[in-house]
């Protein structure tokens, strides 16, 4: 049964490293395909209210929780982030600058998609003349 939980746990951490990744990258993945805004956008919302509010991410709990029954050293109280990414991926003094570039990088992608939707709208118009 623990080589089921050492899965849980596996799954889990590739599925936080997705979505951390999906944050900054899916608005551009959004210009070929539109129809994934949406998610998207719901995706970047939970980010945001994540790091203002200060919730607690479900992966997290669900990470704690099969760690729990896997006999795995449990995660830091500070959760996913710091035992994961901080000092690994991104220096332990910039994790805020590394999150407010992530939604930076949602934000232009947001507008690179506005500025495709308008340009073919305009194409699609008849013109004058």
């Amino acid at each position: 049964m623990r080589k089921l939980y050492v899965a849980v746990v596996a799954v889990t951490v590739g599925a936080h490293l997705a979505y951390l990744l999906y944050v900054p990258c899916g608005g551009f993945l959004a210009v070929r395909w539109p129809k994934s805004l949406a998610l998207h956008v719901l995706a970047v919302a939970w980010g945001i209210a994540v790091v203002v509010l200060r919730l607690r991410c479900p992966l997290t709990s669900v990470e704690s929780w099969a760690r729990r029954r896997a006999d795995m050293d449990p995660l830091p109280t500070s959760g996913f982030i710091d035992r994961y990414v901080t000092g690994h991926f991104v220096p332990p003094r910039r994790l805020g600058a590394a999150q407010a570039l992530a939604f930076t990088a949602a934000v232009v992608s947001w507008g690179v998609l506005a500025r495709r939707g308008t340009g073919r709208g305009r194409r699609g118009m008849p013109t004058a003349g």
